[in-house]
């Protein structure tokens, strides 16, 4: 019986110095204090894994946390023991970086998202599209998934791009992977299996579920 690829994906812990503003790529560091969350995590993750994160230092900080809390991981972040994946970075929101959020239905008007910050289409001057992130997760996911079939991949990233992970899973629109919830150092996991068997490849065992 061949084993699934095993994706264990965490949202970064929440970064509180951007004073409500957008941050998207902006690289700011995120709030670890709360230890019962990551004791959490680290009682819920698998012990022999595969870690990756973004190239963002939310994620690194948030992965060190959770090694931190007695989960064995790399002795680094980043480091030899950890796969730096940039391709599954947050969503590049350009000329958005910087803005409050509050200010964002008026500058959108009609095109404020009620669960994102635009329609999946719509890029801000010299960023990205939600369709853009999509098409730079989707294969860094199938790249990973071939590089470490059989494993347990813990992957430390952002909420935009677990919802690309989902979309991937489950054949997705756009924007209805953008329905999902996904808080703050929650846990979503993600199953790819191979072999003989009729169904999906992909199951998604848990979405958005809490560290404690």
């Amino acid at each position: 019986m061949t084993e699934p690829t095993r994706w264990w994906w965490v949202r970064h812990a929440p970064v509180t110095v951007n004073e409500g503003r957008v941050y998207g790529q902006t690289d700011l560091p995120c709030d670890c204090t709360n230890r019962a969350v990551f004791a959490g995590l680290a009682a819920k993750l698998p012990k022999d894994a595969v870690w990756v994160t973004s190239n963002l230092q939310r994620t690194h900080q948030t992965a060190a946390a959770i090694i931190g809390a007695g989960l064995p991981g790399p002795a680094a972040i980043p480091g030899p023991g950890v796969i730096v994946e940039p391709d599954l970075a947050e969503q590049n929101f350009g000329a958005w970086h910087g803005k409050k959020y509050s200010d964002l239905p008026t500058l959108l008007g009609e095109a404020y998202h009620r669960f994102w910050l635009a329609p999946v289409a719509m890029a801000p001057e010299g960023g990205e599209s939600f369709l853009d992130l999509l098409d730079r997760v989707r294969p860094a996911i199938r790249r990973l998934d071939e590089q470490h079939a059989g494993r347990d991949i813990i992957a430390v990233a952002h909420g935009g791009t677990i919802r690309a992970a989902l979309a991937e899973a489950l054949d997705l629109s756009p924007e209805t992977a953008l329905a999902f919830t996904i808080d703050n150092c929650s846990l979503t996991q993600i199953e790819r299996h191979r072999g003989p068997g009729h169904g999906h490849p992909w199951r998604v065992v848990a979405v958005n579920r809490s560290p404690l």
